[in-house]
């Protein structure tokens, strides 16, 4: 053959392989084969699309950045693919359920530029059973070269207008909202986890994980033919710039959840598999439990948190909350207010008390009684001051036998210049969680960035607020939550990670006319079980609960499981989530509905079968309503087993609390 000749084929043949390469669309399955996602190029642009059971859930929608002044995501070709499967049970150290299944098939895909810097993009999708969750990676530009991502120009195309419930990102401080339900294409920019009612039978919930040094995501929607395309809203720092960079660069995980009923989204465990395990090598330290506190007396207005006549964090009232908490199962105390930062004009500091407050007593006293007085830092959203004190502050905490610290950032801006949820803030947020546990510290994060499952990476994170709690039931002028607001919680701000919530009022009394728990009292235990928390503040004052036959649920419901179902779920209107102990053979159950009365048919097939339980049902007494009559509860057992089902008639407002007890 003419070598010039043969020569010009081969040449012919690797141009027409690589605009193969270039064009071809790669394609990745769920390991059940239901869920199918594609990534290409289409014109330079990258993209990649969603279908599920052969519909198509999100069409082609574009990756890429803003950087600096350069747009990456352009005039670009696929140079490289690689996939990976992974099928692997793990252990967990807390949580919802002990062991979670992390089955998944990977596709990563290498986008390089054509020309210029021809730099390079990789995206990484990994697809489970219960959706996906994507990542954008930028390659090294140059060697400890720093840049700026103006914009993540990440889309997300869904196939059809749908019904959302959302937050909105510019008018809530703290994620303090009620979740509202209309179409997508009538929200303004929201916060995540957002969650849509896409079909009958198909809901999703989009948010991220794995949020470590980046902005936290919002979500612009924009009508887009019949769709509508929701664009990410990075949360800036005050100059404008979304994230700092320096080499290479990742994105957190874009995270869709699939289910086809609302209960599948409170199951899924995919942001969990999408964080990296625990990078500590002793845990042994890190323990849930239920604990009391002054605080409800104080949002009540009948304890302040600064010194004076009314103060609540004095050493003779925390001893009585110690006392409470060794008799009833709790343990840990809480005290707000213990330390200087409260009154006016007032320097905080986290290293000495008021002068009314005894600590080192304190301490002792309930390190004698089997309890932990547990910590409080507000910092009023003066980060650096909380940097500048916390290592000084957590060692004398450890030395105190304290454990636990909540961590509270009441005020706008961190340091008066930055959003909580920016990349300042998240950075802030991570240095405390690290440092506290170098003295083996758990922490509660009060007014957080919202939760991405990093607590399997840092598992001392163990709860966090970020959420419109009870305290608006003593206060809020406009009357509180409405009774719809603990129904869709669950599918909304729970779906991110455990919720410091507080549940658990039992008396009704307003300060502010028109303000309580708009709820029955088995509402509440309900609650203790629905809502989760793998550290449960039983939240009222202890006075509320002496003498009080509904706090023997609470005293022996757990916060940790091994197992949790959903068998009934219709978001904004009712819940009922059922939990196996860990280490033993019972379950509780918590069920509630909102200001509509119903009645639910739960079957308890979940049970061991040819066994014989004996279930404690905590439920609405006759007449009860939230509005006129929220006391009325009865108690009653029943022996059950795989075979029963239950009728759970729910008052307006109303909930079912039920401990189900293995017979030996």
């Amino acid at each position: 053959m003419n070598t010039t000749f043969f020569k010009l084929i081969m040449s012919f043949s690797f141009l027409v392989g690589a605009a193969s390469l270039c064009n071809a669309a790669e394609h990745v399955t769920s390991p059940d084969g239901r869920i199918e996602v594609t990534v290409g190029v289409e014109s330079g642009r990258p993209y990649y699309s969603l279908y599920y059971m052969k519909t198509p859930v999100i069409t082609d929608s574009h990756l890429g950045f803003q950087l600096d002044q350069e747009v990456l995501g352009k005039n670009m070709r696929i140079v490289d693919t690689h996939t990976a499967t992974k099928d692997e049970t793990w252990h967990q150290l807390w949580g919802e359920d002990e062991y979670v299944r992390n089955h998944y098939n990977e596709l990563s895909v290498d986008f390089q530029e054509k020309s210029g810097r021809q730099r390079k993009m990789i995206a990484v999708f990994r697809v489970y059973n219960d959706g996906l969750g994507f990542r954008l990676l930028i390659n090294r530009l140059e060697k400890n070269e720093r840049y700026c991502i103006q914009d993540e120009l990440t889309e997300m195309a869904l196939a059809h207008d749908a019904k959302a419930w959302s937050i909105p990102s510019n008018r809530t401080e703290y994620f303090e909202g009620i979740y509202t339900a209309d179409l997508l294409s009538k929200k303004d920019t929201v916060c995540t986890p957002l969650t849509i009612a896409f079909e009958d039978s198909l809901y999703l919930a989009i948010h991220e994980a794995a949020l470590t040094d980046y902005a936290s995501l919002n979500l612009t929607p924009r009508s887009q033919g019949k769709g509508v395309c929701l664009l990410t809203a990075l949360t800036p720092w005050q100059n404008g710039v979304k994230v700092y960079c320096e080499d290479e660069t990742a994105t957190p995980w874009r995270t869709i959840i699939l289910g086809r009923n609302a209960g599948e989204l409170m199951t899924s465990r995919l942001m969990l598999n999408l964080n990296e395990p625990s990078q500590y090598e002793n845990t042994s330290w890190i323990e849930p439990g239920r604990y009391i506190g002054i605080w409800w007396s104080i949002h009540k207005k009948q304890n302040t948190w600064e010194m004076g006549p009314n103060h609540g964090a004095t050493t003779e009232n925390v001893k009585r909350y110690i006392d409470f908490a060794a008799r009833h199962g709790f343990n840990g105390v809480l005290a707000e207010g213990w330390n200087p930062g409260w009154g006016q004009g007032e320097q905080i500091c986290y290293l000495k008390p008021y002068p009314d407050f005894h600590i080192e007593d304190v301490c002792r006293y309930a390190l004698s009684k089997g309890v932990r007085f547990i910590g409080h830092t507000e910092t009023w959203g003066n980060a650096k001051l909380l940097e500048a004190q916390m290592d000084s502050a957590f060692a004398w905490f450890q030395r105190l036998g304290i454990r636990v610290v909540k961590t509270g950032y009441v005020g706008h801006l961190f340091d008066g210049k930055e959003l909580a949820k920016s990349q300042y803030g998240i950075r802030h947020y991570r240095k405390v969680i690290e440092t506290a546990a170098k003295y083996q510290i758990m922490i509660d994060n009060h007014e957080p960035a919202m939760p991405t499952g990093l607590q399997r990476t840092l598992p001392n994170l163990m709860t966090q607020e970020g959420v419109r709690g009870q305290e608006y039931n003593a206060w809020d002028r406009r009357g509180g939550n409405p009774p719809s607001h603990t129904v869709t919680l669950p599918f909304t701000r729970c779906l991110a990670g455990p919720t410091d919530f507080t549940p658990a009022i039992f008396n009704f009394s307003e300060v502010v006319k028109g303000t309580h728990p708009h709820s029955t009292l088995a509402k509440q235990l309900a609650e203790f079980v629905v809502i989760y928390s793998p550290l449960q503040m039983a939240a009222d004052a202890i006075e509320n609960y002496e003498g009080q036959p509904a706090l023997t649920f609470i005293e022996t419901c757990p916060t940790t499981w091994s197992k949790t179902l959903v068998p009934h779920a219709e978001i904004g209107q009712y819940v009922t989530v059922a939990r196996k102990e860990r280490g033993g053979d019972n379950w509780f159950v918590g069920s509630m509905t909102n200001e509509e009365a119903r009645q639910l048919s739960l079957s308890l097939d979940f049970l061991d079968a040819d066994k014989k339980y004996r279930a404690v049902i905590y439920e609405d007494g006759p007449h009860a309503d939230f509005e006129h009559n929220p006391m009325p509860m009865t108690i009653r057992q029943e022996v059950v087993n795989s075979q029963t089902t239950l009728q759970l008639k729910l008052a307006r407002s109303g909930g079912a609390a039920i401990r189900i007890e293995r017979m030996r």
